[in-house]
């Protein structure tokens, strides 16, 4: 299997299967100098993990990390790093029933045909265990993005499946179980996916994600434009189906004058574009919006095809979660301040003598 790194000059490369001996990482291009320790790692990881709430899969890991290389007296050295989790509560023989099925939207058929085998313990290197990688890595590129240049990345859920937040207060998202902006909501989410996990059946959700303090200049037009590394690496998250950049598809309906941002020396008015113009920061903060399908896991029986080519009834069993997208918010967080350290690292490299250009547009119109 080729394609398990991403980045240029910050390259990740993750490796492992959801039910194998272990999952890591290797982080490549990382700057010397940055404190990290394995105590940085636990509070993104922790608020990835399952087993937290009855609202996620039950599967408990103790996701404790290994730091293997490039960190000497606490200190990154600029070596690679190298990380590791050890995975300790794999219930593999729950997937011996699927083990010749191909279940129905998930990623069994196409590597099947791919590779002509497959990993049937919980979806292999397709499962969503690969993206705690992701978020151990983002751990770092957070801590460099705060510390070198004040950026800040929050992300919420937005949506799950037909709920949207009657308020938003960004404030409250880390004191609930679903990353939700609005405190009020969370006994009518907590029914409603206490309703949907007795059912048996699964729901989708959106995940919004805010940079602060992104500075003007970072991008690259024509092929590594901000926005489309952005969204590639967010539509590499598992069950995502689809991404969008400030107001995304809503531009459609907008006409130019009202989605143009029009800017002053005392700020810009609006933030349609989401922070990137023509492939480049604004340094407006920058948005993202991303969508979760519904769990393709599911006990409820549907007719499927086996390796064999005959129909035959499909039930997963297994510890699944109602809806992916509440433990995603670490992840997209992660694949964002991944995507902007590098994009920081590529900038420097080209126009670190450039300095800052007259006139600075505030983010905002004061």
């Amino acid at each position: 299997m080729s394609d398990n790194s991403f980045g240029r000059l910050l390259r990740v490369t993750t490796f492992g299967e959801s039910h194998g001996p272990a999952i890591g990482c290797v982080v490549d291009g990382c700057p010397p100098g940055i404190a990290l320790a394995p105590e940085d790692f636990r509070r993104d990881l922790d608020r990835r993990a399952t087993g937290k709430t009855r609202h996620t899969s039950a599967r408990r890991e103790a996701d404790d990390i290994e730091i293997l290389s490039g960190v000497y007296e606490g200190v990154t050295t600029g070596t690679p790093i190298g990380l590791l989790i050890r995975n300790t509560d794999a219930r593999s023989q729950d997937y011996s029933r699927i083990a010749e099925q191909f279940r129905p939207g998930h990623a069994d058929y196409t590597y099947w045909q791919k590779y002509g085998i497959r990993d049937p313990r919980g979806g292999g290197r397709s499962s969503a265990r690969e993206t705690t990688m992701r978020v151990a890595a983002g751990v770092i590129a957070k801590k460099w993005l705060a510390e070198r240049h004040g950026v800040r990345i929050q992300g919420w859920l937005s949506q799950l499946g037909t709920v949207t937040p009657a308020a938003t207060d960004l404030g409250v998202v880390e004191g609930n179980p679903f990353f939700w902006p609005d405190a009020a909501q969370v006994p009518e989410l907590e029914a409603y996916m206490d309703a949907l996990r007795k059912s048996g059946d699964s729901v989708g959700a959106r995940v919004d994600v805010v940079a602060e303090g992104v500075p003007p200049g970072w991008g690259a037009p024509i092929y590594g434009k901000l926005d489309a590394e952005l969204a590639a690496a967010l539509m590499s998250i598992n069950a995502v189906k689809g991404v969008e950049i400030g107001d995304g598809f809503a531009s459609v309906a907008q006409t130019g004058s009202e989605h143009r941002d029009v800017a002053s020396p005392a700020g810009f008015e609006s933030n349609h574009a989401g922070g990137v113009l023509g492939g480049i920061s604004s340094g407006q903060d920058l948005r993202c919006s991303v969508a979760f399908k519904p769990t393709s896991s599911l006990r409820l029986p549907t007719d499927g095809v086996d390796i064999h080519g005959n129909v035959v009834e499909i039930v997963t069993t297994g510890r699944h979660d109602p809806c992916v997208g509440i433990r995603a918010i670490p992840i997209c967080e992660a694949m964002v301040a991944l995507v902007l350290m590098d994009q920081a690292m590529r900038h420097r490299a080209q126009c670190g003598d450039v300095g800052d250009v007259a006139p600075r547009i505030p983010a905002k119109k004061r």
